[in-house]
């Protein structure tokens, strides 16, 4: 290769990496646009999760996680969460993630419909008092709209995790339930808030029960 080959060659691989660290760059300018926004957006609504899934563990109560793909394994990171640790080390949590038994899962989807996945479930283990983590990008997934049907039938809050509006979850959703929509269209955008969404739940259930975690000086 030609010294003006290799010479052109090395400019365009510097162009394409500078124009691939600028659209990496710009996806952590616009994840941290969307959470300052989200933050005085959803507080109020984390909040009265927290609230609610508190007097839940409090009362004996656990806490029924589900969603699909990605949020999927939000719900089970969550569930993973109370009945580990979060940060703090502190007595177990009940919580049980529905997608993670293969099993139930396929047996359900293939007597039934996959629309019944979460709804048999809930059906089979929920109880009144208990709370259901519904998570969902754009809150318009069947298997998520019927579950949230089952959880009502049960008596059971239901916290949902949504964005896109909140589609078909909003219109679902009752007042005694808790809605967090994150303001934003983008499947990752919103996939970002819902777990920012979900630490936030977990850290303050553990300051709510373990009261404020003192700081320690280096």
């Amino acid at each position: 290769m030609s010294a003006a080959k290799q010479g052109a060659t090395a400019q365009a691989t510097v162009i394409i990496a500078s124009m691939l660290e600028q659209r990496i760059e710009q996806h952590f300018i616009d994840s941290a646009d969307l959470n300052y926004q989200a933050a005085q957006v959803l507080s109020h609504p984390i909040a009265a999760a927290v609230q609610a899934i508190v007097v839940c563990v409090t009362s004996g109560g656990k806490v029924l996680s589900c969603g699909n793909g990605a949020c999927a394994a939000a719900a089970e990171q969550f569930a993973a969460g109370f009945v580990g640790h979060f940060e703090r080390e502190r007595p177990e949590l009940a919580a049980i993630a529905l997608a993670v038994n293969s099993a139930t899962v396929t047996a359900i989807a293939n007597a039934q419909a996959f629309s019944a996945v979460f709804s048999r479930q809930i059906r089979a283990l929920g109880n009144s008092g208990d709370i259901l983590l519904a998570i969902s990008t754009d809150g318009n997934c069947a298997n998520l709209h019927e579950a949230i049907a089952a959880a009502h039938e049960r008596e059971m809050i239901v916290v949902g995790l949504s964005g896109h509006g909140g589609g078909k979850m909003a219109s679902a959703l009752r007042d005694t339930d808790v809605h967090i929509c994150v303001p934003h269209d983008r499947l990752a955008r919103i996939l970002e808030v819902h777990m920012l969404a979900l630490h936030c739940i977990c850290d303050a259930v553990d300051s709510q029960l373990l009261g404020e975690q003192e700081e320690t000086t280096p």
